[in-house]
């Protein structure tokens, strides 16, 4: 298949008139290279996961993540260097659907709210209203509301809520800002981070956010309980599928993911009796 059609297939889900402004997503790398029978999909353009993919004999690769926000001299040995080298070695085109992907309701990004089970909360089929409204996408005769974040009902308990999780979430370390209502019955989400939604979420009724990447100033304010899962997990969940609708979408292609792992990983400690009163700890 032609490079061009490929990209085309990408953005009929991440079409980048949606995309935030401030993002980079589409070509990262470009190639001569017209046609494609190998397509790698990842998280993250990192040394790691572009070297499996080139080894595996993939002749272009799909990342979430930008290679970069902005344009800089190749001026020092690092990964970004490094990617680069082994991109252009091999002339394989890198391409990026971050915001572009992350905006639309109907495709991938809205994975967890699927598994959730949530509802439009006005009853009506079709993508969950998002938080943030970045455009509108019309395919097929259908027109939708795009942005960040979207927002559904339910009636989950909270333990119910951790049991649909818990296979996304192993070797995570999720965190918990406010009490989760014993019922819930609207649930915000926004993979990645978005703990700027918030206040939308909020405004909407949302009995907890679910989100990653918080920060401490930002969790002392924050307007509704949010579930802060980590900027991994959810994303390499939603890239996971992506590949799917990809392999079954592009005529001719060969689609593998390359699985990576999340970067913040877990450090236990167990407490012992410490001199000066009170609890120390040791792993």
């Amino acid at each position: 298949m032609k490079q061009t059609d490929v990209i085309r297939c990408i953005e009929r889900i991440a079409p980048l008139s949606i995309a935030a402004s401030w993002d980079h997503s589409g070509v990262q790398v470009a190639s001569g290279r017209e046609e494609i029978t190998r397509l790698g999909v990842c998280l993250d353009p990192v040394p790691s996961s572009i070297a499996k993919a080139l080894d595996a004999g993939a002749n272009m690769i799909l990342s979430h993540h930008p290679l970069t926000l902005a344009p800089r001299f190749v001026d020092r040995m690092d990964a970004y260097r490094e990617v680069l080298a082994l991109l252009l070695r091999a002339d394989v085109p890198l391409y990026a659907a971050h915001t572009s992907l992350d905006a639309d309701p109907a495709g991938p990004v809205s994975w967890l709210a699927e598994e959730l089970g949530l509802r439009h909360p006005d009853g009506r089929e079709g993508p969950l209203p998002v938080l943030e409204r970045t455009g509108e996408m019309e395919q097929d005769g259908r027109r939708w509301e795009c942005g960040f974040g979207v927002i559904g009902t339910c009636s989950l308990t909270p333990e119910t809520l951790r049991e649909k999780l818990a296979p996304w979430l192993e070797g995570s370390c999720p965190r918990l800002v406010g009490e989760l209502p014993e019922r819930l019955e609207r649930i915000a989400i926004c993979p990645g981070s978005g703990g700027d939604l918030a206040g939308e979420a909020a405004a909407l009724q949302a009995d907890v956010l679910i989100t990653g990447d918080l920060k401490y100033h930002v969790a002392l304010e924050l307007p509704l309980p949010v579930l802060d899962v980590g900027h991994f997990s959810l994303e390499e969940e939603m890239m996971r599928r992506f590949s799917r609708y990809l392999e079954n979408s592009l005529s001719g292609v060969h689609v593998e993911f390359f699985e990576a792992r999340d970067p913040l990983r877990p450090f236990l400690a167990t407490a012992r009796p410490c001199e000066a009163g009170g609890k120390c700890f040791q792993e």
